[in-house]
């Protein structure tokens, strides 16, 4: 993947009133990263703020449910597909979603968000919300893929539409007061979003890694790579099974197998040079968490003293957060024409989500589950907060080389 070097040139000047001509509106990337990264800092601050009383909660719909939705859905949601329509122009060299559209879906998406934490009894608005949301983001990175035959990733339609199908389905059921459902379906999507990151990052972790050191060649796994799409496609189907038709069948197997080729590839991507390169050190630890906190979540089919929950929080702190912080933080630099080199803070904010990883996964037994749930939760809220700040100027302004996007 190479940043987008499109010919077309951006206008020198533009009335403020011309929201569709800001620099904000004219990649996914750009709206959804600094939107996506706010919401992901201050969801977490409310859900901190809920766990110590500061703040009510006004409605039968467990609070926990706002939370996991908030970050899985909607957070990681944002990303996925922000990162995805931006991806594509490049595979593809269909234009974007920009301007007026790329509008439409960023007030879907936070009127969706104010909506769910304001007034939580609204679930059918939210679902409607939700599933516009999705369906606009499949329905266009579909016109991308298909109007360029792009076949090799129709793989990413599969998967986005799973985890929409996840979404809805996590907001009907708690409509209808069956939480211990609606969890299972987010803890589907979670096991949605580590496919999601194997096949994103089989491509993109040797190609960061190989440009990023000046290696001659990539390391490339192939069959590998085939495999645990596989593997990981009938772990998430067993796990589903197992747990919405409490059919007798132990999906740790196929979990623990998922991770065990996760952690393989890690190991073949793992170069000794990556621990001065902040973008590199930072995607691969990420992607190391997931891996890890799959290995976990298997293992706990089989033994109860690894809790699952915790578990599934290795995964999503360290795996799908540190991975996304790690990829926002290059492409928002690369995709602007910058140079690959962020700020120093920056190595401040990975080191500080890796931090709150480990706390939220393995000291809730020892210090207790409130405090390494806050302590984890400041820490989360700490990184993206930096993000926020140190790339608002790179998201908001004009590629550096006077191109569009």
């Amino acid at each position: 993947m190479r940043p987008i070097n499109l010919a077309e040139p951006v206008l020198e000047q533009y009335k403020w009133y011309q929201v569709s001509q800001w620099p904000l509106f004219m990649m996914p990337f750009r709206a959804f990263f600094l939107f996506a990264s706010i919401w992901g800092a201050l969801a977490i601050i409310l859900w901190a703020l809920l766990l110590t009383g500061q703040l009510q909660w006004q409605t039968s719909l467990p609070a926990s449910l706002w939370h996991a939705h908030e970050m899985i859905f909607a957070f990681a949601g944002a990303i996925a597909v922000s990162f995805l329509l931006t991806a594509a122009q490049t595979w593809t060299n269909v234009p974007s979603m920009s301007g007026p559209r790329l509008i439409t879906l960023l007030l879907i998406w936070c009127i969706t968000r104010i909506t769910f934490f304001v007034s939580p009894h609204l679930l059918p608005v939210v679902i409607l919300g939700q599933l516009a949301f999705w369906l606009y983001s499949i329905v266009y990175l579909s016109h991308m893929l298909i109007s360029a035959k792009s076949k090799n990733n129709y793989a990413f339609i599969a998967i986005l539409s799973g985890l929409c199908t996840f979404n809805i389905l996590f907001l009907i059921v708690s409509a209808q007061g069956e939480f211990m459902i609606a969890r299972t379906f987010s803890q589907l999507a979670v096991l949605g979003f580590m496919l999601l990151i194997g096949v994103v990052g089989g491509r993109v972790i040797p190609f960061f890694t190989a440009r990023g050191l000046k290696l001659e060649q990539q390391i490339r796994t192939p069959l590998l790579d085939k495999l645990l799409l596989i593997i990981s496609t009938f772990g998430i189907g067993g796990f589903a099974v197992n747990q919405l038709f409490s059919v007798p069948i132990n999906p740790g197997y196929l979990i623990v197998l998922a991770s065990v080729l996760h952690l393989t590839r890690s190991a073949l991507w793992f170069h000794k040079g990556i621990v001065h390169v902040p973008l590199l050190w930072s995607l691969q630890l990420g992607y190391l968490f997931a891996a890890c906190g799959l290995l976990l979540c298997g293992v706990s089919f089989f033994t109860p003293t690894i809790i699952f929950t915790d578990a599934l929080h290795l995964i999503t702190l360290g795996g799908i957060g540190l991975t996304i912080l790690a990829m926002i933080a290059r492409v928002s630099l690369g995709h602007t024409g910058r140079a690959l080199t962020p700020n120093k803070f920056m190595s401040i904010a990975f080191a500080l989500l890796a931090l709150g990883a480990v706390i939220r996964a393995f000291l809730p037994q020892l210090i207790g589950p409130h405090p390494a749930w806050i302590a984890s939760a400041i820490l989360w809220s700490a990184a993206f907060a930096v993000f926020s700040i140190s790339y608002f100027k790179v998201l908001t302004h004009k590629r550096v080389d006077g191109r569009r996007g």
